[in-house]
């Protein structure tokens, strides 16, 4: 390892504090959909007093709707922007470099079943409690002193550095999409998602869909009279999870082989009836389905929307009436790139120099950001963050030392990747 590299490392080092003390600002935002507006103004405070002054970026709904990668969703975006700060070149001849990180969180409810308060940060045993802290509140954190630790430690950069922190990864995209829209790009994009010190090469594709189910109101003393919404939704709900066991087994990519049941369908949202003893109206799922890189969301939407009308056609009520089928959210298609691209070389000869070994490669069941930059921007690209447990559960953590881990690895790729300028 050089001077230049150890001395940069020790800034790391010296800059613990402060990458904690983001994470938990961070964290102290419940910056679920639509409330994301208290962690951009963080963000954008922190930024600005590091010097990397902070532009915003709305999700404008109606310049993204003719975009293939846009997600048509049910709420609003007023108030709510990106963050993208862009630091300079100082010189000439290095390659750019980009730092993506979501603000959003999923719902930490039921709030009484966590140890503590999930929006109040703890530190206990080396590692870092509260919802965000791994996906990925600490990440955006250790990319962002990363970059600072570079000025810090007194060196320039020969290529520019955008940190970028976007809403809404966590159930469309769009935020991503708008950034790469208005031009924000990089030759080399890393994105500190919460799966470790790998090297992420595959995601499947994910989409969301709303399932309405109507039935028949009476009173319960008639019930045989009515249609239960309800039970008429066990049977499409069944038919859904033999579609998801096709899916499983259809075009398995190469890189899926050896990970059994790569595809999950989730029903994440069931909402019905009013009254113990009516007989519900009506029934409302929301569901997610994963599919296999090489396939399109046209083609699983189509997929679920024959599953459904099948298994309606088998129900007496559901053949009269109908079950409704619409498409929300993610709409993402997956895709598997290689180990073997320059960018992901570098990040890997950078976390050997820290530990010893290669970084072991990341075939994911799950999809973020990566896409938009993929299908649709110029960069290589990889996940590579610090090791959570509980992301999207009750007790939420991150290990505070892959958290500087992490920072170190990114300063070490922005010294290489886009060359030191003294």
């Amino acid at each position: 390892m050089t001077g230049q590299q150890r001395r940069i490392l020790e800034t790391v080092a010296g800059l613990r504090e402060e990458i904690l003390d983001l994470s938990m600002a961070l964290i102290k935002q419940p910056s679920t959909i639509e409330h994301q507006a208290g962690a951009v103004a963080v963000m954008e405070a922190r930024l600005k007093g590091l010097g990397y002054p902070p532009t915003r970026v709305p999700v404008d709904t109606d310049r993204l709707s003719g975009h293939p990668g846009f997600a048509p969703v049910s709420w609003s975006y007023a108030g709510i922007d990106n963050l993208v700060a862009v630091r300079p070149a100082d010189g000439e001849g290095g390659r750019s470099a980009l730092f993506n990180g979501h603000l959003d969180v999923v719902s930490a409810e039921p709030a009484n079943a966590w140890s503590r308060d999930p929006y109040q940060p703890v530190i206990k045993d080396g590692w870092l409690y509260g919802r965000g802290s791994g996906d990925m509140k600490s990440g955006i954190a250790a990319m962002t002193y990363a970059v600072k630790a570079i000025d810090a430690a007194g060196f320039g950069l020969n290529a520019p550095v955008t940190i970028e922190t976007v809403v809404d990864e966590e159930c469309c995209g769009n935020g991503a999409l708008s950034c790469l829209l208005a031009g924000y790009d990089a030759d080399a994009v890393l994105i500190p998602e919460p799966f470790g010190p790998t090297l992420y090469t595959a995601q499947v594709g994910v989409l969301w869909f709303k399932l309405r189910v109507r039935g028949k109101p009476v009173h319960v003393l008639s019930a045989a009279a009515g249609a239960n919404a309800i039970e008429k939704s066990f049977p499409l709900i069944q038919a859904l999870r033999a579609l998801e066991t096709e899916l499983n087994n259809e075009h398995i990519p190469a890189a899926y082989a050896a990970i059994p049941h790569p595809l999950n369908l989730n029903i994440g949202i069931f909402s019905a009836g009013n009254w113990p003893s009516t007989v519900p109206a009506q029934a409302e799922i929301h569901g997610r389905m994963a599919y296999f890189p090489g396939t399109d969301f046209a083609a699983i939407a189509s997929r679920i929307e024959a599953t459904i009308a099948r298994a309606a056609a088998e129900d007496d009520w559901l053949r009269d009436t109908p079950p409704e089928v619409s498409f929300y959210g993610f709409r993402s298609d997956g895709h598997i790139t290689s180990v073997a691209q320059p960018a992901l070389q570098t990040l890997a000869a950078c976390h050997k120099k820290l530990t010893g070994d290669l970084p072991q490669e990341y075939i994911s069941t799950c999809t973020t950001d990566l896409r938009a930059f993929h299908h649709f921007g110029r960069s290589q690209g990889t996940c590579y963050g610090p090791v959570a447990e509980s992301i999207h559960g009750v007790d939420e953590r991150v290990n505070i030392d892959s958290v500087i881990h992490t920072a170190k690895a990114y300063a070490l790729f922005l010294a290489d990747w886009c060359g030191l300028k003294e």
